[in-house]
């Protein structure tokens, strides 16, 4: 198998977030059905829950390097291309509120409608994503 190719494999398995508009039409669809059965928080509704004090996990869903670029001060990163296997662990009580972002909302949606087949029970996913949380002058850290 050539580099590139192995290169390109690498890249698509990774489920890096494009550009709404520059992504797939089968990727778009995948995700307008996933946000069909799930529910999405708002970074505005994401804030009033944290300034109140309510308990919620969230869980950054993106890659390392973005994760290491900057992230919600409070979240637990757990990759999209690990979240089935990693998630019992970091959070086993499945009515717990869960808040899945990554930077726009597409794999977080991919995720939360993962997590609800997983028996997951109050998840939502970020509308807007990491770019949300900042716009709404949420705590990031590097």
């Amino acid at each position: 198998m050539s580099i590139i190719r192995v290169i390109t494999l690498a890249i698509l398995a990774s489920g890096l977030c494009l550009a709404q508009g520059s992504s797939s039409a089968s990727y778009q669809g995948l995700v307008q059905e996933a946000k069909s059965r799930i529910k999405e928080a708002s970074a505005a509704q994401l804030k009033e829950w944290m300034d109140s004090g309510q308990k919620l996990m969230l869980i950054d869903v993106r890659e390392d390097s973005e994760w290491q670029a900057g992230h919600a001060a409070s979240a637990v990163h757990i990759g999209r291309g690990i979240l089935e296997r990693g998630i019992e662990t970091a959070a086993p009580d499945k009515a717990q509120r869960i808040v899945l972002y990554c930077q726009g909302g597409s794999r977080s949606a991919l995720a939360a409608d993962t997590l609800q087949k997983m028996g997951y029970t109050n998840v939502f996913s970020l509308a807007g994503g990491y770019a949300g949380y900042q716009a709404v002058g949420l705590p990031s850290q590097k």
